[in-house]
């Protein structure tokens, strides 16, 4: 065994002197910047703060004590740099974390951010498969992993393979996964409908692809996923995302790697495909296709098809899941929802609040409006735009979504400037 020097003797004794239940207990309650720093201290403390059964109990705390943060992404136009911010939830200054500069695929604004027990992962991308690129962040640390390229791609030529990435947990192995879905000789004209299929899985804990054998439970002539990235939400070890042209979400279960269909309650069912309406004196369109999301750790559904003429959108949350028990809440706007430049949820902030699109309100401001679905109103929340690049008239705010600290650690694999 390696010796230890009297100072770290002296830490190791501290450790045994006090129960390490006590010690845990104490040590879950310590912010993450704390954390880092104590990391220092000693081996046995470096030891004791990377154990992942620390960092499961570090993050349940984070949980319980909402110390939740708003991860938020920013677009240059004129750089094609993504800048990844931090706010509190109730609004002030804007942190910067990142700016990722070694990332040639990510010059466009087309993105998805999810996160899921203290880490997020960022896609953008269209429909060619040379031309995605995905990330797992840890705000909380700074940490950024680029998850490496699927090297096993089969004979197809790049520009008929479309691939959607999804973000999961498996609570049974403690585990990140991203699922992708490759969907083979896709057409680029109508009916946009692959071929053949074939699904992967990367797994966090050894940073490595592998293929499943999975059976889609409905007929692949009738599968439409939307082209590009995708949003998907991850409840009970389970990853949702919604069918294209359909009200039904396709499941796949992470514990035993198989698919199904949940079907949404029947009054769902949208009425118009599109709806059409003047804005400013401009003749504009707006799919009907509900959205999904996650609300205070359960499935939901949006539903905007009347919006137009009702200012209501319904939000359908799966109260109950293994019975299929759908509950419907009402949101309504304060006034014409065009008239507020249409806005639509940006991510679930905290318990019980939903932030909707965040926009640029001058030079050095940012806003957007937080929905409480326990008093049914709007609030409006500000945030300074205190780092010098992002107020610039060409950086453009993008995904909101919030986040737990934690110290789930990365490999570090990209360059970034932060």
């Amino acid at each position: 065994m390696e010796s230890l020097t009297l100072e770290e003797q002296s830490e190791s004794q501290i450790i045994i002197a006090v129960p390490n239940e006590i010690f845990q207990e104490i040590l879950t309650r310590i912010p993450v910047k704390s954390l880092l720093q104590f990391r220092s201290v000693s081996k046995p403390w470096l030891s004791l703060i990377a154990d992942p059964l620390f960092t499961k109990l570090h993050l349940n705390r984070s949980a319980v004590n909402h110390r939740a943060a708003l991860f938020i992404t920013a677009f240059d136009t004129s750089t094609h740099k993504h800048h990844l911010l931090s706010a509190a939830p109730d609004g002030g200054s804007v942190t910067h974390l990142i700016t990722l500069r070694d990332a040639p695929l990510l010059q466009r604004n087309t993105l998805v951010a999810e996160h899921l027990h203290g880490l997020i992962l960022f896609t953008c991308g269209n429909e060619y498969v040379e031309n995605y690129f995905a990330v797992v962040i840890n705000p909380s640390t700074r940490s950024v992993y680029k998850i490496p390229g699927v090297t096993s791609l089969p004979k197809y030529t790049y520009r008929s393979v479309n691939m959607c990435y999804m973000f999961g947990f498996d609570e049974s192995r403690n585990e990140h996964k991203v699922l992708i879905i490759m969907m083979l000789g896709f057409k680029t004209f109508p009916p946009m409908r692959p071929s053949s299929i074939e699904f992967m899985i990367f797994s966090l804990s050894d940073y490595s692809w592998r293929t499943i054998d999975a059976t889609l439970p409905i007929d692949i002539s009738v599968l439409q996923l939307y082209i590009g990235t995708k949003s998907s939400v991850c409840v009970n070890s389970v990853i949702h995302v919604m069918l294209h042209g359909q009200n039904d979400i396709l499941a796949f279960d992470l514990r035993t790697e198989k698919f199904e269909i949940i079907k949404f309650p029947d009054d769902a069912l949208n009425s118009e495909h599109s709806t059409f309406y003047n804005h400013k004196g401009k003749n504009t369109s707006k799919l009907n296709q509900p959205s999904i999301m996650k609300v205070n750790g359960l499935l939901g559904v949006l539903c905007h098809d009347r919006v137009v003429e009702t200012n209501e959108m319904h939000l359908w949350i799966l109260q109950d899941y293994d019975n299929r028990f759908w509950i419907r809440e009402t949101i309504t706007f304060p006034k014409s929802w065009v008239e507020l430049d249409g806005p639509f949820p940006s991510g679930s902030v905290y318990r019980d609040k939903i932030m909707f699109s965040p926009k640029r309100l001058s030079r050095i401001m940012m806003g957007a409006s937080v929905y409480d679905l326990k008093t049914g109103r709007f609030e409006p929340v500000k945030f300074f735009l205190a780092h010098q690049p992002l107020r610039s008239k060409n950086v453009q705010f993008n995904t909101v979504t919030s986040y737990l600290e934690s110290i789930v650690p990365l490999p570090l694999n990209v360059s970034t400037t932060s």
